[in-house]
This record gives C-alpha cells, structure tokens and sequence, in this order.
C-alpha cells in the first residue's frame, strides 16, 4: 500500500513544560494519536527489499553520545551466547570495536553478514530479533533502558530550536514527531519500505502516546508526557465527535492518514 505524504496536514500542540519553564513542548498530535506499531516479525518488510527479515536493523545504529553506547555497552558484558547469536564475534577480544564500528568518523554498531550484529537472525533457538531488547524483556526491565538511542526513539522525532521572541527574551523548543523517512537523512528516500507513514504498520490497539508511554517520558519528562496526556485524550475526544456527527471531510485534518487508510482496510 502507498505511503502517506511526508507533508500531510498535521495538529500541534504547544505547552511550556511543567520542570523547566524556559523550555516548550510542541507535539504532534497527528502522529502521537495515530495507530502506529512496530510490527518487526508480523508483516515488516524492512528497510531494504532484498533484506525483508531485517527490519530496520540492516544499517546498524549510530550512538548519540559517550552516555550511550556505555549504557549498551554494560548490556553486552551480561549477554550470553544462548541469546545472542553473535556474541563470540561481538566479544573475540573483549574490545568496544568487536560489536562497534566507525563510520565516518562516528561510531555505531557494527554491520556482520549484513545487518546489526545484535540482530539475531531467522532460525537462532532464542528467536529473531533484537538481542538488546530480548535481553530487556528477559531481565524485566524497559527496552530503551538497553537499547542505542537512535533504536528505541525510532520512529518518534525530538529535535530543538531556539525561539527567539520580539522582546528580546527567547525559549528553547522541543518537538516531538514522527521520525519520518527524511529522519534517515538524503538516503531515507532510498529506502525500499519504511513503516512510519505505511497503513500495514498503523495496527496498534492503543495509540502512539499510549503505546510508547516508556519513551515519551524518557524524552520529555513525567510532567511534561502528562501533559501531552491531556491534549491528546482531548484530540481523540474531538475525532470520535466528528465521526459521531458525520463529519467525516474533517477527519484528514485530524487523524494521521495512514490509520485512516488502515482502517478502511
């Protein structure tokens, strides 16, 4: 099925955030209602049609900082072979560059046989997927806790900007979106499938801002995600009330068209 447009008319939301009033939240209501879900292993055909298993694990993932790949790093040392399917090649030697690499001049984990050496792969016995995230769900703790930044923000978009206002004052601006195809750079128009804007992965049972609670709060803040909390049961409130009423020309200003699509199907 087609993707939806990168620029679909979308619904924001502005609020100063509750911690730190020098900072303000602008969110996509549009993505953050949506239906999206990841559905790795369920009908993800990857990034990369001659790769469909990988997901979008194929290019490996760049760390954001020193913070992060330390995190990943206290993970790997707990894995085992019986739930990574590369481990004696991610630890030959007990260095950072067994499962890391660098890539123009920044480091990321490394590509074996063509994917994310912590993607286990079809067949291994403890099953395919992220052997980061696997281990998260073994130990009981939350996968981003586990994961590259890059990996479990994916593909909900922060970014910053500093608003400069007429009197001189200003505020830093955080928008949380959706990581689309143009997150990934000039190649991310290459790639063969991607999920974000795709009806087959608007799916979910509850929506973005429920589904990826974990994350949000990670990424804003517990005052800040309650926030959100508010304004998005109010968006859902008024889509329910426009369907109820039949005003259905509105619900292309006010749902993501992708789950709009998904559930025509």
């Amino acid at each position: 099925m087609a993707e939806a447009p990168l620029d679909l008319p979308r619904v924001w939301v502005e609020f100063t955030d509750p911690a730190d009033t020098g900072q303000r939240f602008r969110c996509d209501l549009t993505w953050l209602t949506s239906s999206w879900t990841c559905i790795f292993g369920a009908g993800c055909h990857g990034i990369y049609a001659d790769r469909p298993d990988d997901g979008c694990c194929t290019l490996g993932a760049h760390f954001t900082d020193k913070d992060d790949r330390k995190r990943v790093a206290a993970v790997v040392a707990e894995l085992g072979p019986d739930e990574w399917q590369y481990h004696d090649v991610g630890t030959a030697t007990g260095s950072k560059n067994d499962w890391s690499e660098k890539e123009d001049g920044a480091r990321k984990t490394r590509v074996v046989d063509g994917a994310c050496i912590f993607l286990n792969r079809l067949g291994f016995p403890a099953g395919a997927g992220c052997a980061l995230h696997q281990h998260a769900v073994l130990t009981g703790v939350a996968p981003h806790t586990t994961k590259p930044d890059v990996c479990w923000q994916l593909p909900i978009r922060r970014t910053y900007r500093t608003v400069e206002l007429p009197d001189e004052s200003s505020y830093l601006e955080v928008t949380i979106t959706e990581y689309d195809r143009r997150g990934w750079g000039p190649g991310g128009h290459d790639l063969d499938w991607y999920c974000s804007g795709n009806p087959e992965a608007h799916v979910g049972r509850e929506p973005v801002y429920r589904s990826c609670a974990a994350e949000l709060v990670e990424l804003m803040g517990r005052p800040a995600y309650e926030q959100l909390v508010l304004r998005a049961e109010a968006h859902l409130a008024q889509v329910k009330a426009a369907g109820s009423r039949g005003d259905r020309a509105l619900l292309p200003l006010l749902v993501h068209p992708a789950t709009l699509e998904a559930r025509r199907r």
